[in-house]
């Protein structure tokens, strides 16, 4: 534990002193006697940072609480470091911000990466960091993340621009652009359009001699055609001719082709926010150039404003922005090469804008075919329903079209409101596409054309349409921290299409899986998405006060012999089933199995109808809730399984009693669900068996181990609703709301006979097929098969599988000319050069780590019977050489023996 700091008057007024100078006449003096809090070194810190007394007292009490746990030490040797995460924390509690991110990062030496991690360690009680901190760290490291990509493409544009041109006027000009037109700041499509548009400005402003091609043909092409450096000296830009602006799109089609970008799009934002916002700053100085003080003074008053990063200093590589791989989320960036001759074994990952470019052009190639009306097999459809939903569907489309443009005006600014548009008809487009999918398989499946009641249900075609603009929202909404495909959070990101839609959560999710079956072309990534999306609705979402799912578990408890039960338990055990489609999920509930009708009465009578059932007949199950359960609890035992084995995997007979109060709970006591998280319920049954069984596992253990499972929030067990708004940590939900409720529930675990435990979940497959996904090849190797991405060809508008990865990368496409063999030795010799990455388990006790570089020509290893291999070689061409050798050995006994025989017959 640290010394407790000096607090004696006369320390620290002679602390004071030394700091106090005779020239420093800008210090205000001192209204009263301060008194002083903390070590003097702590003093100079609050005072370097302007730190309110409040902010200064409640930090030192932060500080000496941290320093007074377990693992202390290592505070003391990070004092300083301590200190500042301390007034962080304690100033954004207190909204007394005076100071910025970046002077606090200054101030302690320390880079944003390495904060952020350590601000994660410090959070060793659940109460140390709020979620108000926690939102504010998000929000900034998703501006860090938008940042450092952009800043990495800026660089690499700019070396492709020209190798004389001083382009910090560039950069600052883009950084003020998106600060005053973007409300969204982590949008990294819509950052990086805005950065073409800023880039477009000033190639057209250089001489042709200065740039590189393609921009300086274009450039020329521009002033040959008259729309030269002059209209643009002291014009007003909103005034220029059609004429003019159509010959101004030369060199901004040259940058969206060059970094594979939609033209339209980036045209968009030029006119409706590039533009006003040159206006709005009034950049008139000689040659057209602003200059760089005027615009770092304007950007600094907007920096200052926000009190967050100063992003100006990307320019000189300051230590407070360099990314630490180890520290930071782990962005996918291309590795520098040290030796140019390591270039042939490296393949070289997508940058985090290239891979949000691939994924935007790869669906609007999906929708190319695509149109925003109805197909003609659609009408077909339209009109073989007894009643015609043609003209209530267009009028829902056209509807929800003004509602998303004007939601996505309010998040993003209201100069993008066409963005948003642009985006909608994508979605309606993708939209109609999946509903003929859909119609054609259950016409397939119940061999009927007639599907009235579906089609003139609107929360099917609500949630139907909430999916595909979800699709392309998440497609667009790539967040530049995102390099495993999960979806990382942004003003954008779901749920906010249910709130646009006005869409109950328990609505959404019946489609989602249906959804996936019938668009094959969706990418591995958009499927996990789409998945996390229904996880998250199972978890907390369809539990929201006012959730259709509560009404359904009411009927469910009044079905006669199925009280309280709306899913058995005694079906745990049974393999998930993946036939159900929307129809069933939305038509839904069907006649009760019990009674011998059709399985799907909803969509088989003749004119889509549900059959007619008897008075006498029992209340109906219904299939959604059903399929739901089934759904959460499978969910439900996986998180549990998973949190186990981190915490309990030495008391394997206490995972069938803890899923088994879990899942009572679920079923019997679902209303604790209500506003609450499924992880809440898990953290307090697996702490409450744990208490009976005298088992020592405390709260903060569990907390700490849960936030490092995947797609956690720490929300979930800082802020948990104790009853009508009032919130407060997991532990006071434990002991007065869940304990109270279960207390004899939980007490029968610890008696001599316990509850009869639940059947464990079958775990299934995941029923999604990845087939455009690549495979990795076994054995760590850093080779990936995938199959063709597409089989049409580059002239009917889509894109060879080489445009969709980076140029560098080698592929070779079976079936295609690939040139001569060098592609396949340089992949022979990457697989031999990678195989001593993964250490034989067999050789370790403890679980592997993972690396955290490739690593490649690494010595091979002798073996077991002396006998040595090349480093070249694979361990599967060591196994192969192995067995040849025995093979070998084998043949030549064999010969020996057939010759000692015909030697002795001889004889």
């Amino acid at each position: 534990m640290p010394p407790k700091p000096p607090r004696r008057a006369g320390a620290a007024a002679a602390a004071r002193s030394q700091r106090a100078s005779p020239d420093s006449g800008s210090a205000p003096p001192p209204a009263a006697p301060r008194l002083e809090i903390g070590e003097a070194d702590f003093v100079v810190l609050c005072d370097a940072l302007k730190a309110s007394e409040s902010v200064r007292e409640k930090a030192w009490k932060t500080y000496e609480s941290l320093s007074a746990v377990d693992g202390a030490l290592a505070y003391s040797k990070k004092k300083k470091e301590t200190w500042g995460v301390c007034i962080f924390i304690v100033a954004i509690d207190l909204d007394e911000m005076t100071f910025t991110f970046t002077e606090l990062l200054k101030s302690i030496s320390i880079s944003v990466c390495t904060f952020f991690q350590f601000l994660k360690e410090v959070d060793v009680n659940m109460d140390t960091v709020s979620t108000k901190v926690d939102s504010t760290v998000s929000r900034l490291k998703k501006k860090y993340d938008v940042l450092l990509a952009l800043y990495h493409k800026f660089e690499r544009i700019s070396a492709e621009l020209s190798s004389v041109l001083v382009l910090k006027n560039y950069w600052i000009t883009f950084l003020l652009a998106k600060g005053k037109v973007l409300q969204v700041e982590d949008d990294l499509v819509i950052s990086f359009q805005l950065l073409l548009c800023v880039l477009d400005y000033f190639i057209k402003l250089s001489p042709p001699a200065m740039l590189k091609e393609p921009y300086k043909s274009a450039v020329t092409a521009v002033t040959v055609n008259g729309s030269a450096r002059t209209p643009r000296r002291g014009q007003n830009r909103s005034t220029r001719t059609s004429k003019q602006i159509d010959t101004d799109t030369k060199v901004i089609e040259v940058l969206c082709k060059e970094h594979d970008c939609n033209l339209d799009e980036v045209k968009n934002v030029y006119f409706t926010s590039f533009i006003p916002f040159l206006n709005s700053i009034g950049i008139v100085a000689s040659n057209g150039l602003p200059e760089v003080d005027v615009l770092s003074k304007q950007y600094d008053e907007l920096y200052l404003k926000n009190k967050d990063i100063d992003a100006r200093l990307f320019l000189d590589h300051d230590e407070t922005l360099q990314p630490d791989v180890t520290a930071c989320s782990q962005l996918e960036r291309t590795p520098l090469k040290n030796n140019p001759d390591e270039e042939l074994n490296l393949i070289l990952p997508q940058t985090p804008v290239r891979a949000a470019m691939n994924n935007i052009q790869q669906l609007i190639m999906i929708l190319n075919s695509a149109t925003d009306k109805p197909s003609d097999t659609l009408i077909i459809y339209f009109n073989n329903c007894t009643v015609n939903p043609k003209d209530s569907i267009l009028k829902r489309v056209e509807s929800l079209d003004h509602i998303f443009k004007k939601k996505f005006a309010e998040a993003v600014g209201q100069g993008w409101a066409e963005i948003g548009s642009q985006r909608y008809k994508l979605g309606v487009r993708l939209y109609y596409r999946v509903m003929e999918s859909m119609l054609k398989s259950e016409e397939e499946r119940l061999s009927v054309q007639n599907f009235s009641k579906l089609l003139n249900d609107n929360i099917f075609h609500t949630s139907l349409l909430a999916c595909a603009v979800e699709v392309v929202m998440a497609t667009y909404g790539r967040n530049a921290s995102q390099s495993d495909g999960t979806s990382a959070e942004t003003d954008l990101s779901f749920p906010w299409i249910l709130n646009v839609f006005d869409l109950k959560a328990f609505d959404f999710y019946k489609v989602i899986e249906s959804f996936i079956k019938a668009e094959p072309s969706l990418t591995r990534e958009m499927i996990k998405h789409l998945e996390r999306c229904e996880h998250r609705i199972m978890e907390s979402l369809a539990w929201q006060s006012g959730s259709p799912l509560f009404h359904l578990i009411k009927q469910s408890k009044e079905r006669e012999g199925q009280t309280d039960q709306p899913e058995p338990p005694s079906t745990l055990n049974l393999p998930l089933q993946h036939n159900h489609t929307a129809a069933d999920l939305y038509l839904s509930p069907v006649r009760s199995p019990k009674k011998k009708a059709p399985p799907l009465s909803a969509t088989s009578t003749p004119d889509g109808q549900p059959a007619a059932t008897p008075q006498t007949q029992k209340p109906q199950k219904s299939t959604s809730l059903s399929l739901f359960y089934k759904k959460v609890y499978l969910l439900a035992y996986l998180r549990l399984h998973t949190l186990f084995f981190r915490l309990l995997s030495e008391h394997p007979d206490l995972e069938p009693l803890i899923w088994t109060l879990f899942q009572h709970t679920l079923q019997n006591e679902y209303e604790l669900m209500r506003d609450r998280h499924l992880d809440q319920i898990m953290m307090c049954s697996m702490y409450g068996i744990c208490k009976v069984k005298n088992v020592d596992l405390r709260f903060k253990i569990i907390v700490s181990a849960y936030k490092e499972l995947p797609n956690t929030n720490q929300e979930t067990f800082k802020r948990v609703l104790i009853r009508e708004e009032q919130y407060d940590s997991i532990i006071v939900f434990y002991n007065l709301v869940f304990m109270q409720k279960l207390k004899t529930n939980i007490l029968q675990y610890a008696s001599n006979r316990p509850p009869t435990l639940s059947p464990i979940p079958h775990i299934p497959r995941s029923p999604y097929q990845f087939s455009n996904s690549p495979r990795r090849v076994p054995a760590g190797n850093n080779i990936y098969i995938s199959p063709l991405k597409s089989p049409y060809k580059f002239s009917d508008g889509f894109q060879s599988p080489t445009k969709m990865t980076p140029r560098s990368r080698i592929l070779v496409s079976i079936g295609e000319s690939f040139g001569t063999s060098e592609k396949f030795q340089k992949i022979n010799q990457m697989v031999c050069n990678s195989d001593c990455q993964l250490k034989r388990s067999a050789e370790v006790s403890a679980a592997p780590k993972p690396l955290k570089r490739l690593r490649f020509d690494i010595e091979g290893q002798d073996e077991a019977d002396g006998s040595k291999h090349l480093p070249q070689e694979s361990k599967f061409q060591q196994k192969l050489a192995e067995m040849t050798s025995t093979r070998t050995r084998m043949q030549k006994q064999k010969l020996n023996d057939g010759s000692d025989t015909s030697a002795s017959e001889d004889k």
